[in-house]
């Protein structure tokens, strides 16, 4: 199968892969991998267990190893990568973008970066070196150094000659950059405008020159939003002088997309968005650990409270009952608003001016919902225990703790991010610690002063 061959879904591949290992016919696998296109063998060592993943990384011919690695998890790329000597990273990086190669490189030891480096042409290694100036979260380091640049003054014709001087056009080609004699960046000439145009035009004459090239230093999240706003398919990045270092295509932007969703969903659980589906239980096994830690002091804390309360549950049996759903439907609540602005937080959508607005509307929002379940959750209550005073409690417990979780999940993002704390990651331990804290403070407070 080659790369122009009919597909096969990623699941069939896989099916077939683990019937040749299963059955010992290594040849076949071999063949039949190396003619696979590189996204999909990627996928399949990615979906394959640690022992698996080995067997099929060494099945794989060496000279396209550096075009598999690209499409690795940073994981299982940095494992690959410490199991190769300098000599196999030089040939795994030769013919990669140079962007590929700096992501490779970012996760090498610097001692290895600098011989890798050092094994380059002149060229190449200013281009790699250039990308690895900025940070790998910003647009520098996102970019493409791969860029095809023209002057203002010169005729279509003239540029359409320069282009056939090129054995293919860089990937995802959608504009040529216009750029002064140093380099700095003034427009774009569409390919589609070069193709219906009069040969004897400009470039000056139908260039666009409305367009805000993105600074190197930009955050890349800030860079995915830009894309999506604006619908592009590639844009400029420059220096604080303005001139032209390179441009950032779609695909970039989409692992930066992916990345943020796999951060924000892992971080709600408490792991590294670089967490391996099929990591060994030796590193699977501390990372979980560590957080679980942390939320057992939390739930200490909660526990510390019950025990305030330890005579009035003695006395009423009930609140031990009736106590857990307290904490549970605040738990619910917060959650849902946590999870809201957190995303809102990502899209960029909220900031100091409208924070205010939000905060309020979730307020409302708790306010509206602790009042229609407190009527529910009282009138429940009190047919079970045959207690209205018990059913007026929880009602007041619930009303309180769904109020508190509501503000609670709008304001502690916005806190967070102001101590530089992730949100996603520590958003959901903390509103966790508040929702139980207040939720039993309430119940069992008001529990103590009715029955006292």
């Amino acid at each position: 199968m080659s790369e122009n061959a009919e597909y096969k879904p990623a699941h069939s591949n896989l099916e077939l892969l683990n019937q040749a290992l299963g059955s010992g016919t290594f040849i076949q696998t071999r063949r039949m991998l190396n003619s696979l296109p590189r996204t999909e063998v990627a996928h399949m060592i990615e979906s394959s267990p640690p022992k698996t993943r080995a067997v099929l990384w060494q099945l794989i011919n060496s000279d396209i190893e550096g075009e598999i690695l690209p499409h690795l998890s940073d994981e299982i790329q940095a494992q690959f990568l410490s199991e190769m000597n300098t000599n196999e990273l030089v040939a795994a990086t030769e013919g990669l973008e140079p962007d590929d190669i700096a992501d490779i490189l970012q996760q090498l030891p610097n001692q290895v970066i600098r011989e890798v480096l050092d094994s380059m042409d002149h060229q190449d290694r200013q281009r790699v070196e250039q990308i690895l100036s900025y940070p790998e979260d910003t647009a520098g380091g996102l970019m493409n150094t791969d860029v095809i640049t023209v002057r203002p003054a010169v005729t279509l014709d003239v540029v359409a000659r320069y282009l056939r001087r090129h054995a293919e056009l860089p990937e995802m080609t959608d504009n040529l950059y216009v750029v002064s004699r140093r380099d700095e960046f003034i427009g774009l000439l569409p390919l589609r405008k070069i193709l219906v145009s009069d040969p004897s035009v400009t470039v000056r004459e139908i260039m666009n020159t409305d367009v805000t090239p993105i600074h190197a230093n930009l955050d890349d999240s800030e860079v995915a939003r830009l894309f999506e706003r604006h619908d592009l398919i590639s844009a400029p990045v420059v220096d604080n002088n303005g001139r032209l270092l390179g441009r950032i295509t779609i695909d970039d932007v989409l692992d930066v997309i992916r990345e943020d969703a796999d951060h924000s969903l892992m971080g709600m659980a408490g792991l590294g968005e670089d967490e391996d589906t099929f990591s060994p239980f030796s590193k699977t096994a501390p990372r979980r650990a560590i957080w679980l830690g942390i939320n057992l002091l939390t739930a200490f804390a909660a526990s510390g409270v019950i025990n305030l309360f330890q005579d009035t549950l003695e006395k009423v049996v009930a609140l031990a009952v009736l106590m857990p759903i307290v904490a549970s439907m605040g738990g619910v609540a917060g959650t849902q608003t946590l999870t809201v602005v957190i995303r809102g937080m990502a899209m960029g959508h909220i900031d100091s001016n409208n924070s205010r607005w939000l905060i309020t509307r979730e307020l409302l929002v708790g306010l509206a919902n602790g009042l229609c379940w407190a009527v529910v959750v009282a009138g429940a209550a009190t047919l079970w225990f045959d207690d209205t005073i018990i059913g007026i409690i929880i009602a007041a417990a619930m009303l309180i703790n769904l109020v508190t979780a509501a503000v609670a999940g709008a304001v502690l993002p916005l806190v967070l991010k102001k101590m530089n704390i992730d949100p996603a990651l520590a958003g959901g331990v903390v509103l966790t610690t508040v929702t139980d804290v207040v939720g039993f403070l309430s119940f069992l407070g008001l529990a103590t002063l009715a029955y006292a």
